[in-house]
């Protein structure tokens, strides 16, 4: 039977605007299938494993919970994550975790906050917030009848501007997405996928999750020929309504 081990980083921390609904439709839709799954914890002063997960979820937070967490992630972490996004492994770093990916984040008051720097986009504060129910199209969910557009809620107020490694997730067909400007969403540099997408995302946009499923499925295991379908009728009338 396959098994697939997911980590929730900082889930006392970062766990916005149900993100942590993610957790729950990756592991489901593997349970489903008859996957075998297991989610695993790491907060601050637990030891990261590069090798010991196949894919990692990062959510959102407030700025004062990112500056709590900072120092454990800079100097605990930082050096683990990198080894784990160079083996190719799966992250999903939604708002928060999206930013703590990338250089730094400059604050209103102009302070700067370094970030994990593994990829090359950067956010600056904004005065006014993004905010409400958005789509987004990403060509890598193009498949078969799936026409790749996505339904997602964004609340944020910093604008994330991407640069070398990182590229555009996907292109905003209505929202503001990274920084209201140049019609990008999220960001993916190798198999990290980076979004501003709260609300949760993956449970009403099962072709994502099924993404990122299979995905780890084909990086552990040689002989993975694909995931059975589900039913996805629910999934479906639940994204369509928001697009």
């Amino acid at each position: 039977m396959y098994e697939i081990k997911i980590c929730h980083l900082y889930p006392d921390l970062l766990n916005l605007y149900g993100d942590t609904g993610n957790i729950i439709s990756l592991r489901m839709r593997s349970v489903w299938r008859g996957i075998g799954v297991s989610v695993l914890e790491a907060g601050i002063g637990s030891f990261f494993d590069p090798c010991g997960y196949d894919i990692v979820f990062i959510g959102g937070g407030q700025d004062l919970d990112q500056a709590a967490l900072q120092n454990d992630l800079l100097k605990n972490k930082k050096s683990a994550i990198f080894e784990a996004v160079e083996s190719n492994r799966i992250f999903l770093c939604i708002c928060g975790g999206f930013q703590l990916m990338g250089k730094y984040y400059k604050t209103g008051e102009g302070r700067t906050i370094d970030c994990l720097g593994i990829m090359d986009h950067w956010t600056e504060a904004g005065k006014n917030r993004f905010t409400g129910n958005y789509s987004f199209e990403c060509d890598f969910l193009k498949k078969g009848s799936f026409d790749g557009r996505v339904a997602g809620f964004e609340n944020h107020s910093g604008r994330t501007f991407l640069s070398g490694n990182a590229k555009p997730l996907g292109r905003i067909i209505r929202g503001s997405g990274n920084n209201g400007e140049d019609g990008y969403e999220g960001a993916i540099y190798r198999n990290v996928y980076c979004s501003y997408s709260h609300g949760s995302l993956l449970p009403k946009n099962p072709a994502f999750a099924d993404h990122l499923l299979a995905l780890a499925l084909t990086n552990k295991y040689p002989d993975f020929e694909g995931l059975e379908p589900l039913d996805d009728t629910l999934e479906n009338i639940a994204r369509l309504k928001a697009l």
